[in-house]
């Protein structure tokens, strides 16, 4: 594991890890070592080292101490401030976008998945190719693959990058119409389909095994699951059975690219009936984690789909802290949404949970009224 240095700028923003903790989780995650934390606050990113000569001198000399390999910054750094910072420190220098994007290429496993990172990669080198190359500077003549005579090799990398992204973007389209297909298939047979959803290590996979008795990866990591699995899931209270899908986990400034490239396994979450919004409930930024799973769904276009939520880990929840009931409702940007708590991992509350889907699902033909078979709000729970 390679030793690395974390760096958080406060910019006065309302999501600012002070701890860096979640950045150490994704480092970890990646195969990283987090061998120290540095933390500073600025009125504005410096132009130049996003956090200006000083800090920057004072992560060098860290890292120098601390034997470290590698620079991690919390926030996304441009092109030229990633050059400068790499020019000063001697050292890769990587963000968060480039760290989650490390991440999910590790755990792709299914040909979409690998499809949907490589197309984010791209998109994301091609804005990176001025640090990334020192030799680009000296020009290329010749033909062919080569390029053009006088064509620079920063402009002839640019071209094979563009090229690829638009290979890549054909591939995925055909993916993505494969999976309109199946879809289309499942409305012909009246499916109903509910997609998990939640922050990432909330315990969604978790959550399928338990509904479906499935083998799906469970982890307690960050993105166990990256690839959108779908089962059936017999619900015997109303003698039929939904269509159960595990969607990969949502995170705070998640890479715009990869909302992008991830629209086809994200389409399940759109064209759902009914979202399982699974929140960690043993966390204490779960209110936070919420509004960024909202963020996402909005930007994705499915904000108005009917939700149920999930707070799963109960059982990791300290005693005076324990929910006075398994059900009441939690309030979402002014509605009241049902809220039934549970532990995938040993099982409490789950019976609760499927009769629940089970009412739901019997009330399919009136989804758009689900208030009516809400429980009124409470105020207990956590």
């Amino acid at each position: 594991m390679a030793p690395t240095i974390l760096v958080g700028v406060d910019l006065g923003g309302p999501n600012f890890d002070s701890e860096l903790e979640e950045l150490g989780l994704l480092a970890q995650t990646a195969g990283l070592q987090p061998v120290g934390r540095v933390v500073c606050k600025r009125r504005a990113p410096d132009a130049a080292l996003f956090v200006g000569s000083g800090k920057a001198e004072e992560i060098r000399q860290l890292a120098l101490q601390t034997g470290a390999t590698e620079i991690l910054f919390d926030q996304s750094l441009s092109p030229g401030q990633q050059r400068n910072l790499e020019r000063h420190m001697q050292l890769p220098v990587n963000d968060r976008t480039f760290l989650i994007l490390e991440i999910f290429a590790q755990r792709a496993r299914s040909h979409e998945g690998k499809l949907q990172v490589e197309l984010a990669r791209l998109q994301y080198l091609s804005t990176r190719l001025v640090r990334r190359w020192s030799h680009l500077e000296r020009q290329r003549g010749g033909i062919g693959t080569r390029g053009g005579p006088g064509e620079t090799q920063i402009e002839l990398d640019r071209r094979m990058i563009s090229e690829n992204i638009k290979r890549t973007k054909e591939r995925l389209g055909k993916v993505k119409r494969q999976r309109q297909t199946q879809r289309r298939q499942r409305e012909r047979r009246d499916a109903f389909n509910i997609s998990l959803i939640g922050y990432t290590n909330a315990g969604k996979s978790t959550l399928f095994n338990a509904l479906v008795k499935a083998r799906a990866y469970a982890a307690d990591q960050l993105f166990a699951t990256l690839d959108t699995t779908t089962r059936q899931l017999y619900l015997g209270e109303a003698n039929r059975s939904v269509s159960l899908s595990d969607t990969v986990g949502f995170i705070r400034d998640l890479p715009h690219g990869l909302v992008d490239a991830f629209q086809a396994t994200l389409q399940e979450a759109i064209d759902a009936d009914l979202l399982l919004h699974v929140v960690d409930a043993a966390n204490v930024d779960f209110p936070e984690q919420i509004a960024q799973v909202q963020a996402v769904l909005k930007e994705i276009g499915a904000d108005d789909i009917p939700q149920l939520l999930v707070f799963n880990k109960v059982d990791a929840i300290s005693a005076d802290a324990q929910p006075l009931r398994l059900e009441d409702t939690y309030e979402i940007e002014g509605l009241q949404t049902p809220r039934i708590f549970v532990s995938a991992r040993n099982l409490t509350g789950m019976p609760l949970l499927r009769q629940k889907l089970a009412e739901i699902a019997k009330s399919a033909t009136d989804l758009n009224d689900l208030p009516s078979i809400h429980p009124e709000p409470s105020g207990d729970g956590v």
